[in-house]
């Protein structure tokens, strides 16, 4: 999906930096680890990696590690198969769990220092309700396991028939982007009596490398294509999740959307910003987001595939409207939460990144079919103009709400977008709305498990069905 451009706040008398001087500001105060993902089936990285982790169902490690002849293929040296076969014993099938060993890199590779090698097993059999291959415990397993700097190798054993898109975006879970770690200063002081350099910005690299059933390496560059832009999706959501609200505010998360589609001629951006959104009946998102330093906004964006990309077929294919919670932070409003209930509510846009991060795959896929994405964007904050309880408020669609809890503000700016969509676009007949919206889900389906409500059953088993294949 996408973002938006910078406004002047109304409230304040100053002008507020915009995000990218914010970023540069951040590249100067703060530690910066870089990590890149590469998904290049050439087997050219071998012999640049310091580590290798193999990550696969223990009955699939098994049989990699039988196939001897391999070994250096794979690893870009020889290690002992007593190693592996011990390596591989000591962990069970049962559950998910790792073994790492420091190995010599004996064979024909140009002679490299020790290498450590890693073997990540996942469960054999998993319950109905979990992807084959475990891709939360994949995310864990990968995180913990991944030590050290240096270029690190990721060898996963897809067993031909799982898509390779969702097992990249569990890969890319396991490297976060967002860093506000101070810098750290060198150890010894400077002869001239100053405090030593600033240590240098950090680059590391993840070479993920896919393998079949029969440990070959896949080469299909189309799926190797959607594992990348699946993994790239889910870190910029994942990205803007973890972003503070002082600098991820409603403005900057619209600019967001501009940066990544402004010059992409598939995509058109709308926004509807501020008062614009009173005079036009957006009652839901203009009243949430009324109190606070930066203007409630509604960004409407459109992707329409290119005509050499289509088919007949795909042509007839209604259009798919996107919608997205984002409450770019949620203090409850004048119906504040508590100390420790308020803290993680930058959180709360954590729908609008979704599908923000969906979409932009979607886009970099040139996906065959017309996806609308509908953002909306307000912070919950307290002030002189915050929405009451009591307060009688107006919805796109004509209705009128009584407001009883401003902490229960999620339902409200989903409204008008949902309105928004089934009056004006006669084109599309799914509409997809996410979102952080009740902490009843979490009583109710846990942390690993999305809850679901449609109006169709047909629907609900699709979205069933979508939700075990990505995990």
């Amino acid at each position: 999906a996408t973002m938006m451009l910078l406004l002047i706040s109304r409230a304040s008398g100053f002008a507020k930096p915009t995000i990218h001087q914010i970023r540069h500001q951040s590249s100067q105060l703060f530690a910066s680890t870089t990590t890149n993902i590469s998904f290049d089936p050439s087997i050219d990285v071998r012999e640049k990696a310091t580590s290798t982790l193999v990550i696969g169902r223990h009955s699939t490690l098994k049989s990699l590690i039988e196939q001897q002849d391999s070994y250096v293929s794979l690893f870009g040296f020889r290690p002992h198969p007593d190693i592996l076969s011990s390596m591989h014993e000591s962990i069970s099938g049962n559950q998910a769990t790792s073994s790492h060993v420091i190995v010599p890199t004996v064979g024909p590779a140009i002679p490299r220092p020790p290498h450590r090698l890693t073997l990540c097993s996942l469960r054999n059999k998993v319950t109905r309700h979990n992807h084959p291959l475990s891709l939360h415990s994949m995310t864990d397993l990968v995180k913990s396991s991944v030590k050290g700097k240096g270029p690190v190798r990721i060898l996963v054993c897809v067993e031909d028939e799982y898509p390779l898109g969702p097992i990249a975006g569990a890969l890319s879970r396991a490297f976060p982007v967002f860093n506000r770690k101070t810098k750290s200063k060198k150890a010894d002081a400077g002869e001239d009596g100053d405090n030593g350099e600033e240590e240098e910005e950090e680059e590391r690299m993840i070479h993920v490398t896919f393998l079949d059933s029969k440990g070959r390496v896949v080469k299909n560059e189309v799926e190797i294509n959607a594992a990348r832009e699946a993994a790239e999706g889910v870190r910029l959501a994942c990205r803007l999740v973890d972003t503070h609200p002082e600098e991820l505010t409603s403005t900057a998360f619209a600019q967001e959307c501009h940066d990544l589609f402004d010059e992409d001629d598939t995509v058109t951006i709308e926004e509807i910003v501020g008062e614009e959104l009173k005079e036009k009946g957006y009652g839901g998102i203009y009243n949430v987001g009324k109190g606070a330093t930066e203007p409630p906004r509604l960004v409407i964006m459109t992707y329409t595939p290119p005509k050499d990309v289509l088919t007949e077929e795909d042509e007839e294919q209604s259009a798919i409207t996107l919608v997205g919670k984002g409450i770019v932070y949620d203090t409850g409003g004048l119906a504040i939460k508590s100390r420790v209930g308020m803290c993680g509510m930058k959180h709360d846009m954590g729908g609008a990144a979704g599908v923000l991060g969906g979409f932009a795959a979607a886009v970099r896929l040139r996906t065959p079919r017309k996806i609308r994405l509908m953002l909306c964007l307000a912070e919950n904050a307290i002030g002189p103009e915050s929405v009451r309880n009591d307060d009688i408020i107006t919805q796109y669609s004509g209705k009128t709400v009584e407001i009883n809890n401003s902490d229960a503000e999620g339902r409200l700016v989903l409204s008008d977008a949902v309105a928004h969509a089934t009056q004006h676009f006669d084109d599309s007949d799914l509409v997809v709305d996410m979102a952080t919206l009740t902490g009843a889900q979490l009583v109710s389906t846990g942390k690993t498990h999305a809850a679901i409500l449609t109006n169709k059953e047909e629907l609900e088993h699709t979205a069933v069905k979508a939700g075990l294949a990505s995990g």
